[in-house]
């Protein structure tokens, strides 16, 4: 733990044996929690904290100290959750496997099946993300998907990453797709600039009142805002929960349907770690997912940063191939959300 000189703070001797009262439980506390989903316990630690100081002066020396804490208990005990601690099989549990001890799962589809799987519980704004490395080779005719969804049927919300498999040497496809208040059909598509089965990439899901980022490796490549005061649809007041599927859909994933699946290519697997859920849960606290307070809800996630928004310009540059926006022949006049400037 670094010294109060390393910290470079002007910390009272009135103040520090108050203070550092405050930091030994928070080490305690974080280093001795057994869940592994580091934001949302450590906001509300955090916000515990917090509610106790009324001083300005306090509450600034809290927040650095508390970072300092933070940054030394990832660097001892920073490991990720399980694939047990938070999700349930739904579709074939015998074509889900677990390995490495649970914190990795394979996905697998054949001519028998496909399969699936969804988090224990649903959530109310935060951030979702998990590592996942797709099919190799030929995987045309597959979708593997991760999405959040409200289980609402007509009137869902539903936050849609599919990856459309491709012939061996075509480009990856990701589509994206957002629903609020139970109105979808608003399908964006990228080729991914990588290959994403060679190795494991990160794909995240941030929700806040502000706006939904889509990101592959913290890269920008969807965004969603909240326009309510303009009358557009916004997903803001179900909880979702996360799913996750492998199946075939020939008829339309790849070249919209000119492309089959070749069975003899079967089975095909696609892999699964470091599952990371950080928001309100739907059955937690009635206040969280209004508290303005949680990380997600910050200044630095209201908008895009200089360096997200470049890197935003370029992947909708280079890499879109598809825009619901732009496609005519089905809206001759543009969605209200994708009028410039909104």
């Amino acid at each position: 733990f670094p010294s109060t000189s390393s910290l470079s703070l002007p910390l009272p001797l009135s103040l520090s044996f108050y203070m550092y009262d405050y930091i030994y439980i928070s080490i305690y506390l974080l280093l001795n929690h057994t869940h592994t989903h580091t934001h949302t316990h450590s906001y509300s630690i955090y916000n515990t904290i917090m509610a106790t100081l009324s001083c300005p002066s306090v509450r600034n020396v809290v927040l650095s100290l508390f970072l300092h804490v933070f940054a030394f208990w990832l660097s001892v005990s920073g490991r990720p959750a399980t694939f047990l601690q938070d999700f349930r099989v739904t579709w074939s549990d015998w074509h889900i496997r677990q390995i490495e001890g649970g914190r990795a799962i394979q996905l697998v589809l054949d001519q028998n099946s496909g399969c699936g799987f969804a988090s224990k519980g649903q959530y109310l704004f935060g951030r979702v993300s998990m590592k996942i490395k797709l099919i190799p080779g030929d995987s045309a005719g597959t979708v593997t998907a991760f999405y959040m969804n409200s289980d609402t049927d007509t009137v869902r919300d539903e936050l849609d990453f599919e990856f459309l498999g491709n012939r061996t040497g075509q480009p990856y496809t990701v589509q994206t797709n957002v629903y609020a208040h139970g109105k979808g059909d608003r399908e964006q598509r990228i080729n991914l600039w990588f290959d994403p089965a060679a190795e494991f990439h990160t794909y995240s899901i941030l929700w806040n009142h502000h706006h939904v980022v889509f990101y592959v490796d913290e890269v920008p490549i969807r965004l969603y805002k909240n326009n309510e005061a303009r009358g557009i649809p916004y997903p803001k007041f179900q909880a979702m929960g996360v799913y996750s599927t492998l199946w075939e859909a020939d008829d339309w994933a790849t070249r919209g349907g000119l492309e089959k699946i070749n069975w003899s290519k079967a089975p095909f697997y696609a892999y699964y770690k470091d599952f990371d859920i950080e928001g309100c849960p739907a059955h937690g606290p009635t206040t969280c997912a209004s508290n303005p307070t949680n990380w997600w809800e910050g200044a630095a996630y209201q908008q895009l940063s200089a360096v997200e928004a470049r890197r935003y310009k370029w992947v909708r540059m280079n890499h879109m191939i598809y825009d619901y926006c732009t496609d005519k022949s089905r809206y001759p006049v543009a969605p209200p959300e994708c009028v410039a400037g909104i």
